[in-house]
This record gives structure tokens, sequence and C-alpha cells, in this order.
């Protein structure tokens, strides 16, 4: 089992932690964690693009000259795709991008980010975070200490002082333990938990 230091809002180390290995000591399979962000970017596509293709544009029934005897190259239609204010070829019609990822295959993605983070040295643990009122100043303070900037806080509680403290952060995150995703945790360089936080993962996800 990983053996991770705990600190406290001061950024003093106050004790140690144990990770469950079933979800921050797995192979980390980087082909899962690919497809998981590559799902989540591609399910937040609106995909509402259109073009109009030369059947769809106004006009261009009548064909512009006779087929023969005037000189110019033969043409059909003035909304064929070489004419100016013609249509466009293969032109983009609305779709949707989004495709299905497998539950366990999502959650192998997520404990093998969790683990990455762990190897990497990247995942703080604070013993709790408490303020006695939103302060973004307090919550900046609290990051400086840890000697982090930009980083995915993970909470067990939606703790409104604190989530509206860091709302104003534009290098922080926080999200509540059922909430956690690949994309977020890749994007934030450090993972920082709560005790409370870790304990609700392992329960979660064990």
């Amino acid at each position: 089992m990983a053996n991770v230091a705990v600190y406290n809002m001061e950024g003093k180390e106050v004790g140690s932690l144990e990770l469950n290995d079933a979800i921050f000591g797995v192979e980390v399979n980087e082909h899962l964690v690919h497809m998981a962000v590559l799902q989540q970017l591609a399910n937040n596509r609106q995909g509402t693009q259109k073009a109009k293709t030369r059947s769809e544009v106004s006009g261009g029934g009548r064909k512009p000259w006779r087929q023969k005897g005037t000189g110019h190259a033969r043409q059909g239609s003035t909304r064929a795709p070489q004419w100016a204010g013609g249509g466009v070829v293969f032109a983009p019609v609305p779709r949707d991008y989004s495709f299905k990822l497998n539950k366990k295959e999502k959650r192998a993605a997520l404990k093998s980010v969790l683990t990455s983070r762990v190897q990497d040295g990247k995942l703080i643990v604070v013993d709790e975070l408490k303020f006695d009122e939103i302060k973004t100043k307090n919550f900046k303070a609290v990051m400086d200490n840890l000697k982090v900037s930009k980083a995915l806080v993970v909470l067990a509680d939606n703790d409104e002082k604190v989530v509206m403290s860091a709302r104003n952060l534009a290098s922080i995150k926080t999200e509540l333990v059922g909430s956690i995703n690949v994309f977020d945790i890749l994007k934030g360089d450090t993972l920082v938990l709560t005790k409370d936080a870790v304990a609700k993962i392992e329960e979660v996800y064990a």
C-alpha cells in the first residue's frame, strides 16, 4: 500500500495515510485514459455545424447558358461548387459526436489517473479544509502553503465556504467525490484531496 503524507492548512506535515492499492495502486492503462478523455471531449461537442450543398442553396435551377456554341465551358447550374455563391462540396451537417465507453473501462481509467498522480508525487492529502468566511485570499494562502499553483481540489461534502472561496481562482477547480473525472484530474497539475474525500473515494470505487 502506498503511504502519503497528510498536511494541515498551514502546509505542515501532521501524519501519514495508507492508500488502498485497489484504487491508488493499479496498473496504469494509458489507452483507457486516452479513450476516457476523448469521450469526455467528444460528448461536450455541440455538433451543430451546417453548410448548404448545391441542392440546398436557393436558386440555380436554370442552366445559365446553352450547352454548345457560346465559347464558355459547359455549366448546368449557377449553384455548382465552382461558382461564387454556389454550394459547398461535402458540406458539414449537424451530428452527434458522442460515443459510449463501458462502465468498467471508465472506472479503470479513473483508477489509472489516480494511481499515476500518486506515482508522480502529485497527490496531496489535507487533513481538512475549513473556513470561517468566504474569502478567496484565505484559500489562496492554503494553496501557497501547500506549494500548489494549478490543482483539482476534491471535497467529500459540498462546503459552500470552501467552494465559493476557490471559485475566483482560475487555476483551481473544486469537485465533489461523485463528480471527479479523468479529464479534470489530468488538467489540474496536482490533485488535492481532503482526508474525508480519500475515505469516500475508497468507499465508492474500491
